[in-house]
């Protein structure tokens, strides 16, 4: 017999993955929908019921697609390993986000997270960070002039606004007094979001988190009109499908990052969304609340790449270093002195 709570946290697993995994496909079909609207044309609407079986669709046509692998590719095995090191992290990370707060089911209350960390912001950044590793692997290993420009973009980028990501939240946790995630929800049930604290922080973490998932208009290391394709472009069939399905995984990510660290997580300023749930149907709530927030910044990722036009490289790396660095220093250095202040009345 397998014991209780080894087949509750397996189950949490389960679905956490699922649910994760179904939203980044239909992501993928809302993102073509939006794109249709905003260019006058008509999106995916043939396969199934108003075009809702797409991604199962896409996901076959990728399976059966062919797998090439080019000759002059020396590193074979770099070569396979690059998209799962991409799209792994991306699943690791969200097991330190709350999407919930309890579900009380046959007398268990079953917490809503799967990994309830002491230092779960820093679980994350560690693990995110190793996503980067995949790119660089594909450009490199794939022996050829644009993936490897696209590699050493995605590199310098990437790491450029991982500083910003890290230095961007110090204020958060500062103002709270911890770093695990449930208890940053909790203070913004108990008190208030902290977007309205701290908006320059907020507004920094989202641009960060643009450049970090490389989407528009920080998609310099894949752009088309440049590098062909960039890092991923010998790539085909399935291996191309985990690069594609782990930037809208990392996507999801960073909108549950932003809705945990400044939008109040699974709480709302009203009763009985601003405490945990001691029932069932309450916890549901909780997790419906948490997803529609999710919802809306994948919505913002979405109407962002069909909106702005992509920075030039100069400008993309100015604005991490010369702007975004030194304003999240200053934040830091105000935070500190509003909280000093407030301490000693």
């Amino acid at each position: 017999m397998i014991p209780t709570e080894l087949l509750i946290h397996i189950i949490k697993i389960a679905a956490v993955i699922g649910v994760m995994l179904t939203i980044v496909a239909y992501t993928v079909m809302l993102e073509r929908w939006l794109c249709a609207w905003m260019q006058d044309r008509v999106g995916p609407n043939r396969v199934g019921p108003f075009g809702l079986l797409q991604p199962l669709a896409d996901g076959v046509k990728f399976i059966f697609k062919e797998d090439v692998l080019p000759h002059h590719i020396q590193h074979k095995i770099y070569f396979t390993l690059a998209p799962a090191i991409t799209m792994v992290p991306a699943l690791i990370t969200i097991a330190v986000v709350p999407w919930g707060s309890y579900l009380p089911i046959f007398g268990h209350n079953i917490k809503g997270v799967l990994a309830d960390l002491d230092v779960g912001v820093l679980y994350i950044f560690a693990i995110a960070s190793l996503g980067v590793y995949g790119i660089v692997l594909a450009g490199w290993a794939s022996n050829s002039k644009y993936p490897f420009l696209g590699g050493i973009r995605s590199s310098a980028q990437m790491i450029s606004y991982e500083v910003c990501l890290g230095l961007s939240v110090v204020p958060v946790f500062m103002q709270v007094g911890a770093l695990n995630l449930s208890r940053v929800v909790e203070y913004q049930a108990a008190h208030t979001w902290l977007v309205l604290c701290q908006p320059l922080s907020f507004f920094i973490f989202m641009v960060s988190a643009f450049a970090e998932t490389n989407r528009t208009p920080f998609d310099l290391p894949e752009a088309e009109q440049e590098l062909v394709g960039g890092y991923h472009t010998e790539y085909s069939s399935m291996k191309f499908a985990m690069f594609f399905l782990g930037e809208y995984a990392n996507m999801f990510v960073a909108s549950a990052m932003m809705v945990t660290l400044f939008c109040g997580g699974w709480s709302l300023p009203f009763a009985p969304f601003n405490a945990p749930a001691t029932t069932l149907v309450a916890g549901l709530l909780h997790i419906a609340v948490f997803l529609a927030k999710v919802i809306f910044f994948l919505f913002v990722f979405v109407w962002v790449r069909w909106t702005v036009p992509r920075f030039r490289y100069d400008q993309l790396m100015a604005l991490g270093w010369k702007i975004f660095v030194p304003l999240t220093i200053v934040n830091i250095f105000i935070t500190g002195v509003v909280l000093m202040l407030m301490g000693a009345k």
